[in-house]
């Protein structure tokens, strides 16, 4: 390793970067605790004003769901930090991460606590948050102070977003997303990483979230039944030819019906609500056109009518020749730091495959060593704090230096 190098990497505070992630960790940030996030992207702003650049609080898009009533509703959103530095350069990349966590503030998992260690002996902290991911925001926070104070960095603007709804989607900064990947050169995304080892998600599948409404027709069940709508059945069979369009590039899960009435009345009203995952993007959009023909085809059979709200949050995200460079760069500044850094698909999805489908090579999964993600045994490996801020730091370092083209 360069003595340059060394100096980048000795410049890295991890001891600064544990007391980051446990103050950070310490406010619930669940994506629909809105005063939560309105103090996180307070003190992420706060945080990042020490880099060169502007610091900007973005307000949310507009995102709507569906009710049980079959009504649509706005559902309320936090800011996102936006930093750009360097917005002239020449060569620019974009660094994401989000600040959201996917526990409500009325969860029991709140507390920070210090695990059993590593059979390596490293040591652990079990959080809401810890992984997924204020860890991987301080990795990016920490990386960049450290490329700015050495001077490397010079030439290369870049944006950071930390966004505030990536738990659910991310619709309320997709098109951020989309702006801010425009004309870059490469992108970061700091989600956790796949293993604990330390292995990257290479290439994924995308999702899509879609809510049906089914309105019938009201009748009482033994009088007059057949002059009634039954929505419920319609649902019913909605679920079964839902199922049936599987196939080995595409899943589809029914997660809830809701809907119904007294035992002695026909129900005439039904919401039904499932996700997709296709593996590509021919049977993302084959999907899409299918559900509208399945949508008609059950109204004709059972006499309803139906509203479909939803779609695609997360296009697939292949690996091209772009992206494997990249992909290949991270290994290579891993074996400088000693790192064996691997990758492997995953059915996963984040802002990731957002960025790829704009045309930007991207690794996603540049944050922290740790696990069980999404439950309260979430943990972080803490010695990864500083060991993916270094990573970071020579990979931005070499795209500086002309390695990504």
């Amino acid at each position: 390793m360069k003595a340059t190098s060394q100096n980048l990497i000795d410049s890295i505070d991890a001891a600064a970067m544990l007391r980051e992630v446990e103050t950070w960790c310490a406010i619930n940030t669940g994506t629909a605790n809105t005063d939560g996030l309105a103090r996180q992207a307070d003190m992420l702003a706060e945080a990042f004003s020490a880099l060169p650049g502007d610091v900007e609080l973005v307000e949310p898009a507009l995102v709507t769901a569906m009710g049980a009533d079959g009504r649509e509703f706005e559902k309320p959103h936090g800011r996102h930090m936006v930093l750009r530095v360097r917005p002239r350069a020449n060569r620019r990349i974009l660094l994401t991460g989000h600040m959201d966590t996917v526990f409500p503030k009325d969860h029991a998992f709140q507390n920070l606590t210090p695990l059993a260690n590593t059979p390596q002996g490293e040591a652990v902290l079990g959080g809401p948050g810890v992984a997924d991911m204020k860890g991987g925001i301080s990795v990016i926070l920490n990386a960049l102070k450290a490329l700015e104070a050495s001077s490397t960095i010079d030439g290369l603007g870049y944006d950071v977003l930390i966004n505030s709804d990536e738990e659910t989607g991310s619709l309320a900064s997709s098109k951020l997303i989309e702006e801010l990947a425009r004309g870059k050169l490469a992108a970061l995304t700091y989600e956790p990483s796949a293993l604990p080892d330390g292995t990257l998600a290479h290439a994924r599948g995308g999702t899509g979230n879609y809510s049906i409404t089914i309105t019938g027709k009201s009748a009482h069940a033994g009088r007059n039944p057949h002059e009634g709508r039954n929505a419920i059945v319609a649902a019913s069979d909605l679920i079964l030819q839902l199922k049936a369009m599987e196939h080995a590039d595409l899943t589809v899960n029914p997660a809830k019906l809701e809907g119904g009435a007294a035992n002695n009345v026909v129900p005439d009203h039904a919401v039904l609500r499932f996700n997709i995952r296709p593996k590509s993007t021919d049977a993302m959009k084959g999907f899409d056109s299918d559900l509208n023909a399945l949508l008609r085809s059950i109204e004709t059979a059972h006499d309803v009518g139906t509203h479909r709200h939803g779609g695609v949050t997360r296009p697939p995200k292949p690996v091209d020749e772009s992206a494997q460079k990249l992909f290949d760069l991270v290994k290579e500044c891993g074996a400088v730091l000693g790192q064996n850094i691997g990758w492997k698909s995953t059915g996963g999805v984040c802002d990731g495959n957002n960025i790829a489908a704009c045309g930007v090579p991207v690794v996603d999964t540049m944050g922290v060593r740790g696990g069980a993600i999404h439950s309260p045994q979430e943990f972080l490996i803490v010695p990864s704090l500083k060991e993916r801020a270094a990573l970071s730091a020579l990979v931005i370092g070499r795209i500086a230096n002309g390695d990504i083209s």
